[in-house]
């Protein structure tokens, strides 16, 4: 199993600077990546400065040597396929493949489409979604495109230079199970990063529903698609290496294969720096 630290992309968190220290502390704790959220607009959290998810995970790749570097995770249908691949390529070049790239729908719906004037309807997202996922990991090859579809197009197109990482960075999708259908996106990519929907953000899932979530994601899983597959899991767990194994042993046995830590939110510590810093200072949990 992995351990990853999960930080917001505003308040503390939207110095790169502060998540550069981030970066460094987790890879010297042990720690094996650091994921940010991407969100422009989050009405829960307005009047806290924001930060590009982007711009802080080039802090954090210029920090470190080891670690992995991700979103956790990007709305894909509020990019243009073209702008984002080129960000994503940057950043796998730039950290000499060590990106992971999480998409979704993102949300708040209203908050990040409809404050801008963009479509809500998810059914729109969710086409605008898939179709730009093609798009990327056709982009990533550095190979010509040609595309023709209902939202984006591409004319004989080369975005050069690939990524390092060959297909592609590892595609992680996310969505609130027990919803099914992006859990059935995820089976065709490289791992799922499932919310619950009794399981606040910050705070463990049920192993049961751990176990259901990969028993449903494998009956999914094409022939042609039997890669690896990671299952990211989180909350916040005590820096106590036995009470942290107490909570994440059964999920890992469940079929998780990585763990990502997480501030509660809503609460009142999820976009400080200090009780993130000291939680990544007492190192990953160990398990064995």
């Amino acid at each position: 199993m992995r351990f990853s630290i999960n930080i917001p992309n505003f308040g503390d968190f939207a110095d790169p600077r502060n998540v550069a220290t981030v970066a460094a502390a987790a890879e010297e704790s042990g720690w094996d990546g650091l994921f940010v959220w991407d969100h422009v607009h989050y009405r829960a959290y307005s009047g806290r400065p924001f930060a590009d998810a982007w711009m802080l995970l080039t802090a954090a790749a210029l920090a470190t040597s080891r670690i992995r570097v991700g979103t956790l995770l990007t709305p894909v249908a509020r990019y243009r396929p073209q702008q984002l691949a080129r960000q994503v390529a940057t950043l796998d070049n730039l950290s000499g493949g060590r990106v992971v790239f999480a998409a979704g729908l993102g949300g708040p719906v209203e908050d990040e489409y409809g404050s801008f004037g963009d479509s809500t309807d998810r059914r729109v997202l969710a086409e605008r979604l898939d179709e730009g996922l093609e798009l990327l990991g056709r982009f990533w090859t550095g190979e010509a495109v040609d595309h023709h579809g209902r939202h984006h197009q591409a004319r004989n197109v080369s975005l050069q230079p690939a990524t390092v990482q060959r297909p592609r960075p590892p595609v992680w999708i996310g969505g609130f199970w027990p919803n099914r259908p992006p859990m059935r996106r995820a089976a065709r990519w490289d791992g799922a990063v499932p919310l619950f929907k009794n399981a606040l953000h910050g705070c463990p899932p049920d192993r049961g529903d751990v176990r259901e979530l990969i028993t449903y994601v494998r009956g999914h899983r094409k022939s042609d698609t039997q890669g690896p597959f990671d299952l990211v899991v989180g909350g916040a767990t005590p820096p106590d290496a036995a009470e942290a194994k107490d909570v994440i042993g059964p999920l890992r046995d469940a079929g998780a294969t990585w763990w990502d830590e997480r501030q509660l939110d809503p609460g009142p510590d999820v976009d400080c720096l200090a009780p993130v810093l000291r939680r990544i200072e007492a190192g990953p949990p160990v398990l064995d």
